[in-house]
């Protein structure tokens, strides 16, 4: 009688037993490729999910969903795969337990965007974090001008976390919204209180033009002081 499935294929695709063990170096492989290139798109390209929950929900995803479409894809082959993509997850996780710098390196730390009211200018360039989207972040958190800002983080997960000045301690501050951010321009129209539309630094200015003090830029923004609308 004949049978009604090729077991051989089925399983292993007419491929030899041995052939695990490169099924065992290839997941190995690629495992690692994802967590890198994933390290290197930055926590923003993996917002809300940490890298290393996005590099396992890939790589399991791809192994589980092959075998049920292609005939060319054994089972047995892609069951190896989920034992070692379990083991390498079992493995990581151990070491990100023993190991602060090996947790940093797969999940990355918070770090320090705004500062009392001013840019963390090394933060930015590390994250690879654009200005306009920054702002839209804190738009979407009702704030106005950076002045209303003691501190903002961004986190492991790419979220912006942020933590605002009682309005009794509101300063002056770079304003955030469209039609005030473009006003930007290098001379300065009149005396007054002006922001570095780069790094944020807020001071007096007279008419005419100047240099930041702290990232010695030459474009300015009219400071605003508003308090926080809630």
């Amino acid at each position: 009688m004949k049978e009604i499935f090729e077991w051989n294929r089925l399983f292993y695709n007419n491929l030899p037993e041995s052939f695990i063990l490169e099924v065992i170096f290839r997941s190995t492989v690629m495992f690692t490729i994802l967590l890198l290139t994933l390290k290197l798109a930055g926590k923003r390209g993996v917002k809300q999910l940490s890298i290393f929950e996005t590099v396992i929900i890939i790589a399991l995803g791809s192994a589980a969903g092959d075998p049920m479409f292609y005939e060319d894809v054994g089972i047995i082959p892609a069951a190896i795969v989920f034992s070692t993509i379990i083991i390498l997850y079992r493995s990581v996780t151990w070491l990100t337990g023993k190991s602060k710098k090996f947790e940093e390196f797969i999940e990355g730390k918070t770090e320090c965007l705004i500062n009392d009211g001013k840019f963390s200018i090394s933060t930015f360039k590390k994250e690879s974090l654009a200005q306009d989207e920054f702002f839209a972040e804190l738009r979407i958190k009702s704030i106005e001008h950076l002045g209303q800002v003691k501190h903002a983080f961004i986190e492991t997960s790419g979220e912006i976390s942020v933590f605002y000045y009682d309005d009794k301690d509101v300063g002056y501050g770079l304003p955030i919204l469209p039609s005030l951010f473009y006003t930007k321009n290098k001379f300065i129209p009149a005396d007054g209180i002006y922001s570095c539309s780069f790094c944020g630094h807020t001071q007096e200015q007279k008419t005419g033009t100047a240099n930041c003090k702290v990232c010695k830029r030459d474009e300015w923004v009219t400071s605003i002081n508003t308090k926080r609308i809630t």
